[in-house]
């Protein structure tokens, strides 16, 4: 895979992508993947239905999560080898901008 172009389609991610990319590090449905993000943001960030079902089938589409099974008319979803690429990027991208903001503010 061409990392250039991965950043270049990719990041910055958005939250909400974000946080769907590492909750699939185990394998989840859509509202699981809700819960998850509302729980691990202490409430900070709710995803809607929609969006989650949008981005859902944007990231499957694109190849980041694949599904692996379906549970009572539920998709089950988890994190592709690419998506695993991508959110290490993205995290690479946010460990440097932690750095260099404390370093800026002399942390």
């Amino acid at each position: 895979m061409d990392i250039k172009k991965l950043q270049k389609k990719y990041l910055p991610m958005t939250e909400t992508a974000y946080y769907v990319l590492i909750s699939l590090n185990r394998q989840k449905h859509g509202y699981g993947i809700m819960q998850h993000v509302e729980e691990l943001t202490s409430g900070r960030i709710k995803i809607g239905a929609g969006t989650m079902y949008g981005s859902l089938s944007r990231m499957e589409k694109e190849g980041l999560i694949t599904s692996v099974a379906e549970e009572d008319r539920k998709k089950i979803y988890k994190i592709s080898e690419k998506g695993k690429i991508v959110l290490e990027l993205e995290l690479a991208r946010l460990e440097e901008l932690l750095n260099h903001g404390k370093s800026e503010m002399g942390n």
